[in-house]
Protein backbone atom coordinates (compact mmCIF):
# COMPACT_ATOMS: atom_id res chain seq x y z
CA UNK A 1 0.00 0.00 0.00
CA UNK A 2 1.56 3.24 -1.11
CA UNK A 3 1.15 6.40 1.56
CA UNK A 4 3.49 9.71 2.30
CA UNK A 5 4.86 10.98 5.55
CA UNK A 6 6.22 13.96 6.82
CA UNK A 7 9.52 13.70 8.50
CA UNK A 8 11.34 16.07 10.84
CA UNK A 9 14.76 15.23 12.23
CA UNK A 10 16.62 16.86 15.01
CA UNK A 11 20.40 16.18 16.43
CA UNK A 12 23.12 17.13 14.48
CA UNK A 13 21.90 16.95 11.20
CA UNK A 14 22.89 19.64 9.86
CA UNK A 15 26.79 20.33 8.27
CA UNK A 16 27.19 16.60 8.01
CA UNK A 17 25.79 14.90 4.86
CA UNK A 18 22.77 13.91 6.01
CA UNK A 19 20.65 15.24 2.86
CA UNK A 20 22.83 13.48 0.90
CA UNK A 21 22.80 10.33 2.54
CA UNK A 22 19.04 10.70 3.07
CA UNK A 23 18.72 11.35 -0.71
CA UNK A 24 20.78 8.26 -1.83
CA UNK A 25 18.98 6.44 0.63
CA UNK A 26 15.36 7.47 -0.44
CA UNK A 27 16.43 6.64 -4.59
CA UNK A 28 18.04 3.27 -3.75
CA UNK A 29 14.27 2.28 -2.46
CA UNK A 30 12.63 4.74 -5.04
CA UNK A 31 11.07 6.69 -3.24
CA UNK A 32 9.33 10.07 -4.20
CA UNK A 33 9.29 13.10 -2.32
CA UNK A 34 12.11 15.48 -1.42
CA UNK A 35 14.36 16.38 1.72
CA UNK A 36 15.93 20.27 3.03
CA UNK A 37 17.47 21.87 5.85
CA UNK A 38 15.43 23.81 8.18
CA UNK A 39 16.85 27.06 9.54
CA UNK A 40 15.62 25.89 12.88
CA UNK A 41 18.63 22.89 12.66
CA UNK A 42 16.74 20.00 11.97
CA UNK A 43 15.81 18.62 8.80
CA UNK A 44 12.89 18.06 6.94
CA UNK A 45 11.50 15.20 4.67
CA UNK A 46 8.40 13.41 2.82
CA UNK A 47 8.79 10.40 1.55
CA UNK A 48 5.94 8.58 -0.31
CA UNK A 49 6.02 4.62 -1.37
CA UNK A 50 5.25 1.34 -0.50
CA UNK A 51 4.94 1.02 3.70
CA UNK A 52 7.88 -1.65 3.90
CA UNK A 53 10.25 0.88 2.31
CA UNK A 54 9.19 3.85 4.44
CA UNK A 55 9.67 2.13 7.35
CA UNK A 56 13.11 0.85 6.34
CA UNK A 57 13.77 4.41 5.45
CA UNK A 58 12.72 5.71 8.60
CA UNK A 59 14.81 3.25 10.94
CA UNK A 60 17.40 4.84 8.60
CA UNK A 61 16.91 8.00 9.62
CA UNK A 62 17.66 7.20 13.65
CA UNK A 63 21.11 6.40 12.40
CA UNK A 64 21.94 8.64 9.88
CA UNK A 65 25.55 9.40 8.22
CA UNK A 66 28.27 8.49 10.79
CA UNK A 67 28.91 11.94 11.72
CA UNK A 68 25.41 12.83 12.40
CA UNK A 69 23.94 12.22 16.07
CA UNK A 70 20.05 12.19 15.67
CA UNK A 71 18.30 12.69 18.72
CA UNK A 72 14.85 12.54 17.44
CA UNK A 73 12.44 11.40 14.54
CA UNK A 74 9.00 12.52 14.30
CA UNK A 75 6.72 11.39 11.30
CA UNK A 76 3.24 12.63 10.27
CA UNK A 77 0.95 11.94 7.65
CA UNK A 78 1.58 14.01 4.04
CA UNK A 79 -0.88 15.45 2.34
CA UNK A 80 0.46 17.65 0.05
CA UNK A 81 1.95 17.45 -3.55
CA UNK A 82 4.47 15.17 -4.04
CA UNK A 83 7.10 14.77 -6.84
CA UNK A 84 8.12 12.07 -8.75
CA UNK A 85 11.30 10.97 -8.09
CA UNK A 86 13.78 12.42 -4.89
CA UNK A 87 14.73 15.76 -4.82
CA UNK A 88 17.16 17.90 -2.20
CA UNK A 89 15.28 21.05 -1.83
CA UNK A 90 16.41 24.58 -0.48
CA UNK A 91 16.63 25.47 3.22
CA UNK A 92 13.85 27.29 4.44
Amino acid sequence: MRRAVHVVITGRVQGVGFRAFVEREAEALRLDGWVRNRRDGTVEAVFAGDEGEIQHILMELNAGPPAAAVTDVRTGTYEGPIPTGFSSLPTA
